[in-house]
């Protein structure tokens, strides 16, 4: 039988631009997406977010999900666009209706809101100058944060400021699969990384100075592995391969984000030349920041890792078998990243941690009798919350699960081709009809996992 603390936190997660819609409603000016999606050729079927679940306007059917199934957390994100249209300066005060009234009716259903500040819908103002790579847009993320803060002062206590910045560099400013679909060499990329984390550090201080019941926290994802074994050698093998060369796809290594911030100093070894020269080059207005960077806690998006073991000749990753389970989108089934990947993390930085995203696409469909039976998806959570069940009384301080999604809904460059719901989505009409995961889901959140 799995154990979970009596306190932890059952929810589910969104994305303002993936479910919002209502793109030039209320004064919000453009973000990257908005442009990145309506670039022919960029997302699947030329698919943009201009209406995706329509939620700015079915906010309440939203909430109404949410309690069915008797959540207690809501992790969604705030449009930075609709509280400065230009990314900085005058706020759009007009821009806080519908944020205001989804967290007065998720506290009045004692579910409790927690916010990430940036989940990719940079305003597409400050791309034009520059974005990422200004360190500008850094400081007014700084002033967006404190103006969300103060406006939220003792409704919302629970705070991610950026979600998964090797997404936003490496997928943004890297390859170019993401808005804003730039190409940079690896010293653009990496003058983008030093600013988004000086984007965090300044958002924290504000969040901490408008409310010092404020926790924040930072939602990371990357490379990690699991062992093949309980041999103390494979652990330590996967350990090792988790925390591993920077220098290898850097973007996605953990520790190139969470040293900085939790440990203050950047990872030193394995780091390649150019990189190591990016490092040293860090300006100082940064590196003082970074020291006052810690977050309370840490967010950690998995789906999955990589099985690790120890060689004749050290560390070595094992190669998947064939046939090997897989999702809709491809992604490999592997139940042990939740045991391990938390637990391997914990040790490094010794924060609380939230699976802020964590689930599955499936080819989930109306059935005949108009129903939607999504097998996969309960199996998928099943194991998934079995194996974080066991990494808990491994010891790692996890205080809470975050199902990735809500609602089926805009999937960036995939378009609306995945589905990701405890809630289906009938695009024609914007209506969510619940899924047979979303009624498990709701026994498992009632039962405290005890039942997987």
């Amino acid at each position: 039988m799995a154990f979970f603390p009596k306190d932890f936190v059952w929810g589910a997660a969104s994305a303002a631009y993936q479910i919002e819609g209502g793109v030039r409603e209320s004064g919000r000016g453009p973000s990257i997406w908005d442009t990145f999606s309506h670039i022919p050729g960029k997302v699947a079927r030329d698919e943009n977010g201009d209406v995706a679940c329509d939620s700015y306007h079915r906010w309440a059917e939203d909430v109404a999900a949410l309690k069915a199934m008797g959540l207690q957390g809501y992790r969604f994100s705030i449009a930075w666009p609709r509280i400065f249209p230009d990314g900085d300066g005058a706020i759009n005060e007009a821009g806080f209706a519908y944020y205001d009234a989804l967290v007065d009716a998720l506290l009045e259903n004692g579910i409790e809101p927690y916010v990430t500040l940036y989940h990719w819908d940079l305003p597409q103002a400050l791309e034009d100058r520059g974005g990422w790579q200004n360190i500008a847009t850094a400081r007014a993320f700084g002033r967006y944060a404190a103006a969300v803060a103060e406006h939220f002062r003792g409704r919302v206590r629970h705070w991610f400021t950026i979600n998964e910045i090797a997404c936003v560099v490496g997928l943004g400013y890297g390859s170019g699969l993401h808005a804003p679909g730039l190409q940079l060499p690896l010293e653009g990329q990496f003058a983008c990384w030093q600013h988004v984390l000086y984007a965090h550090c300044l958002a924290e201080q504000a969040l901490h100075a408008a409310y010092a019941a404020n926790r924040v926290g930072f939602a990371s994802t990357g490379r990690l592995c699991y062992p093949v074994s309980e041999n103390p050698q494979d652990i330590e093998a996967a350990r090792r391969l988790t925390f591993g060369s920077p220098d290898d796809d850097w973007t996605f290594t953990h520790q190139m984000a969470l040293d900085p911030l939790c440990l203050g100093q950047w990872p030193q070894q394995d780091v390649g030349p150019r990189l190591a020269a990016c490092i040293a080059a860090v300006p100082r207005e940064i590196t003082e920041a970074l020291a006052f960077g810690k977050p309370d806690m840490l967010g950690l998006n998995i789906y999955n890792a990589q099985p690790a073991r120890m060689g004749e000749q050290g560390p070595e990753y094992v190669r998947r078998p064939t046939g090997y389970p897989r999702t809709a989108l491809g992604w490999p089934v592997e139940p042990d990243s939740l045991d391990w990947g938390p637990y391997f993390i914990g040790q490094r930085y010794h924060l609380p941690v939230y699976i802020t995203e964590n689930g599955l696409s499936c080819n989930d469909k109306l059935y005949l009798d108009g129903k939607v039976h999504d097998a996969d998806r309960i199996d998928f959570t099943a194991r998934y919350l079995k194996a974080l069940s066991k990494g808990i009384a491994r010891g790692a301080n996890v205080r809470g699960y975050f199902h990735w999604s809500l609602l089926d809904n805009f999937e960036w460059y995939s378009g609306y081709s995945e589905r990701f719901g405890l809630y289906f989505l009938d695009y024609a009409t914007g209506n969510r009809l619940p899924k047979d995961s979303s009624f498990w889901y709701a026994r498992t959140v009632q039962a405290n996992g005890a039942n997987v």
